[in-house]
């Protein structure tokens, strides 16, 4: 999907395929997504569906939610992904069930190697837990994985995986400031 070696100044950074496929979604998004009612969940799902999202039951996506790339999103039942959230799936981004992501955050799977001569575009997957809560306004880095029952708190910014399951994290940057009572399943 991502061209490597590419000059990024002159030429695209993906494929044609992949490009036209983002622009499919783009007017679909316009014309069918962001548009539709706050409370047609099931309807935005049926449209990233279609874009080759795994979405379980139950899930609540609202209408100004930016999804990048569809057929790389993964989510578990039960998820609740917030007004204002972007993910941005150059890479997979998977959300485990009964996870919340709120108001604003940014999941981020795209960045740059700054060290080379392109600045060659990568993307890394990234992986939120069951039961986890990505707070609002966080920011979550590539390659990052936030364990099952995590909390990141509002304007985290997280950069690295986190380590510990059923923590609350906050800051920037992101640290363990309390734990969690586990939740039963």
């Amino acid at each position: 999907m991502i061209l490597q070696g590419n000059d990024p100044y002159r030429g695209p950074s993906f494929s044609f395929g992949n490009r036209v496929l983002r622009a499919l979604w783009g007017i679909v998004y316009l014309l069918l997504f962001k548009i539709s009612p706050r409370t047609f969940h099931a309807w935005r799902v049926l449209l990233l569906r279609a874009f080759g999202a795994k979405i379980g039951r139950g899930c609540h996506i609202y209408p100004s939610v930016k999804v990048w790339a569809p057929w790389n999103l993964s989510l578990g039942k039960h998820v609740g992904i917030a007004d204002g959230v972007t993910l941005y799936c150059m890479d997979k981004i998977r959300v485990g069930d009964f996870a919340v992501i709120s108001q604003g955050a940014h999941l981020c799977c795209g960045t740059h190697d700054y060290n080379s001569e392109n600045f060659q575009l990568i993307a890394k997957p990234i992986l939120i837990g069951i039961h986890a809560w990505v707070c609002a306004e966080a920011f979550i880095h590539p390659g990052v994985v936030v364990p099952e029952g995590v909390v990141v708190g509002a304007r985290a910014v997280v950069s690295k995986s986190l380590s510990v399951p059923w923590a609350v994290y906050a800051g920037n940057p992101c640290r363990q400031v309390a734990t969690r009572k586990h939740l039963e399943k």
